[in-house]
């Protein structure tokens, strides 16, 4: 596929880190076999190796995007080709209200909670998850509506959760005394990872006010203070920040100005994230690279996409969420 100078531009503004583990150089390479990125240098020593030396290397800007591949729960050795739904979505607002609605619209039921933005998720039971950070604890809601306690945080304020759609972990992002970080939960509530720092000890987050799961097991963040999307591997290595509007020239200079707040991924491994700022929302591959926006009349504050890829934006004063359709 060409790209345009805007498209150009964008890359040669943004930063990608090499794939390989405790590798920090820029990225040039890519290894399709492999769906990973590369510097010249790990590049060389991935071709010397006899598993590897036949894998096909080009250039970032030619890769292959990886798709996902499910399988079927009844018939294991098969790939899902349809996945049945019951078409039913959880919205909130930043006054605590917490509410399940039909693809119509239709109320089906309604919480009454302490939360703010981005502080509920579904997990792959069907069970949902929110958290109250006055409490520093997280909830789950059952089918037949029986309100538990999943987990306590201790000293840390949980402000943001996602259910892995790959394994069922919980990430939540929370913040301490002006320290923040993201936390990986088992579908027990057992914790086994926390991700603060970079390698070379910077704090990777302020605060991360919406967090949600890549195809690829990246852990993408936005962060309004930091303005910025931080994107770590499954492992909790740094690998790239996105920090800037795809349509910050439109604005003067003295007004640019990037507000990431909801994010999600789609099936295809690209990244939506909501920048109420400038009233779009931006299209972003699963390495950090911009590839187009939306623009909206209202601003949009909230993102998710459904099975289907259709995505559902909520905007800010307004109780109507619209549903778009995204094609290949």
């Amino acid at each position: 596929m060409a790209l345009s100078k805007q498209d150009e531009s964008i890359i040669a503004q943004h930063y990608l880190v090499c794939g390989t583990k405790n590798c920090e150089r820029n990225c040039q390479i890519y290894c399709n076999d492999c769906h990973q990125p590369m510097c010249e240098q790990c590049k060389n020593e991935h071709q010397k190796s006899p598993d590897t030396k036949n894998h096909e290397m080009v250039p970032y800007q030619q890769r292959k995007i990886q798709l996902p591949v499910e399988k079927c729960e009844d018939h294991p050795t098969k790939d899902v080709d349809m996945i049945c739904r019951s078409g039913r979505l959880w919205v909130s607002d930043n006054q605590g209200n917490l509410v399940q609605t039909d693809q119509k619209g239709n109320l089906l039921q309604k919480i009454q909670t302490r939360g703010e933005d981005g502080y509920h998720t579904v997990t792959l039971d069907g069970d949902l998850l929110y958290t109250d950070k006055d409490n520093k604890v997280i909830k789950r809601v059952t089918d037949d509506n029986i309100i538990t306690e999943f987990n306590k945080t201790g000293d840390w304020e949980p402000i943001s959760i996602h259910s892995s759609n790959i394994n069922g972990d919980i990430l939540v992002g929370m913040v301490k005394d002006g320290e923040a970080k993201v936390t990986r939960y088992d579908k027990t509530g057992t914790e086994i990872q926390n991700i603060q720092r970079d390698n070379k000890g910077q704090e990777l987050y302020s605060n991360p006010n919406y967090i949600t799961e890549n195809i690829n097991g990246d852990i993408c963040t936005s962060d309004c203070e930091k303005q910025a999307v931080v994107v770590v591997g499954k492992s909790g290595q740094h690998r790239f920040s996105f920090t800037y509007s795809l349509f910050a020239d439109e604005k003067p200079e003295e007004e640019d100005e990037f507000e990431p707040n909801s994010i999600y991924t789609n099936t295809l491994g690209h990244i939506l994230v909501c920048d109420t700022y400038c009233s779009r929302v931006h299209f972003l591959d699963q390495d950090g690279h911009g590839l187009f926006s939306l623009l909206f009349t209202s601003l949009p504050l909230s993102v998710c996409v459904d099975e289907e890829n259709n995505f559902h934006v909520g905007k800010i004063n307004s109780n109507t969420v619209t549903v778009c359709k995204y094609l290949r």
